[in-house]
């Protein structure tokens, strides 16, 4: 049988039409073997539902008072809820305890801070171990020790005045703190150390009760982190006698330093941190870091630590581990040279 023919140019032409569909069609087919093909595992978006941040103190504290800005800038960055579960007792330890047993799964963080550093010394029995259960991400917020006083039970404005009256009237006047251990009470001890001076300890379940308490002149004196007490001392319901620093805090530039009342050796601060248990993953830990590091260089937390007298903070990871580690070692030998003991 004879097979027809094309003429020489109808043959050109076919070829060229069947160039040009073969891209198409192999496009047409390549997209069809992706769409058949099984979908490919992809990472979740992370969060998907409210981040828990454990807060080892009662409302209205210092560690309180950071975690709330703190908590609405990552809200608004994360776009879930971060929700702040306060957990006061046992000078911050009862909190501590229950974040390092929480799920790994970087939906719990916990605030923590010197507080915690100073517990191994003074709590014989913790169920905890701050280097071993938790995975330090960083540094919140560092701010100077602050002396502050009821203005009716204490008649001192200033350094030198303060610690005349205090020796003139051996075991007459207390201080208050958030709880045995806590960096307000081995903050009192280290002063008294230096001071040679006799004041009572009054503990309490946290900051926030404490300054209450001080306000009301049920106490006399505290030895307070900058952040809480920074309210009360912008409205004058409590004196602010020295910052426990060598220079005046961002903020308050009225308020003199204990270097410039004579006792340049006081030196206090009050950090707090952020850590996750124990066992969460690498890439989570990142990524709590990340949003961590985001929110701290917002210039809304900027200048929130900045009204407070909150230095900058610049510690992540094995960083800011090492730390803690220092800061455990050193308040471990202010416990031992001033047998401070759990009342």
């Amino acid at each position: 049988m004879a097979f027809p023919t094309l003429p020489l140019g109808s043959a050109r032409m076919a070829a060229g039409r069947f160039r040009r569909a073969v891209p198409g069609v192999l496009a047409a087919a390549a997209a069809a073997l992706l769409a058949a093909a099984p979908a490919r595992a992809q990472a979740p978006a992370w969060p998907t539902k409210p981040i828990t941040i454990v807060v080892p103190f009662p409302a209205g504290g210092g560690t309180d008072v950071f975690a709330r800005p703190l908590s609405a800038t990552l809200t608004k960055q994360l776009g879930k809820q971060i929700v702040i579960d306060n957990r006061g007792g046992a000078g911050g330890t009862l909190g501590a305890g229950i974040a390092s047993r929480a799920a790994p799964d970087g939906y719990t963080w916990f605030l923590g801070g010197a507080h915690h550093a100073i517990a191994p010394a003074m709590y014989p029995k913790l169920d905890y171990d701050l280097e071993r259960d938790f995975i330090p991400v960083g540094l919140v917020s560092s701010v100077p020790q602050v002396i502050v006083v009821n203005r009716q039970k204490i008649p001192a404005t200033d350094l030198k005045s303060f610690i005349a009256y205090l020796r003139q009237n051996p075991g007459k006047t207390n201080f208050g703190s958030a709880g045995n251990g806590s960096a307000h009470h081995l903050a009192g001890e280290l002063f008294k150390l230096q001071t040679k001076t006799d004041i009572s300890h009054v503990p309490y379940r946290g900051t926030g009760p404490a300054l209450q308490d001080l306000v009301a002149g049920q106490i006399d004196m505290m030895f307070d982190g900058l952040g809480s007490s920074s309210g009360y001392l912008k409205t004058g319901r409590l004196q602010g006698i020295a910052v426990a620093s060598d220079r005046r805090a961002p903020g308050f530039p009225d308020l003199p330093t204990t270097a410039e009342g004579g006792l340049a050796e006081y030196k206090v601060s009050t950090w707090y941190g952020m850590w996750v248990p124990k066992g969460t993953p690498k890439e989570m830990v990142e990524k709590v870091t990340a949003a961590l590091r985001q929110a701290l260089s917002s210039d809304e937390i900027k200048t929130t630590w900045a009204g407070m007298g909150a230095e900058p903070a610049n510690l992540y990871g094995p960083d800011f581990g090492k730390f803690v580690h220092s800061e455990i070692q050193r308040w471990g030998g202010v416990v031992k040279a001033s047998g401070a003991k759990l009342e």
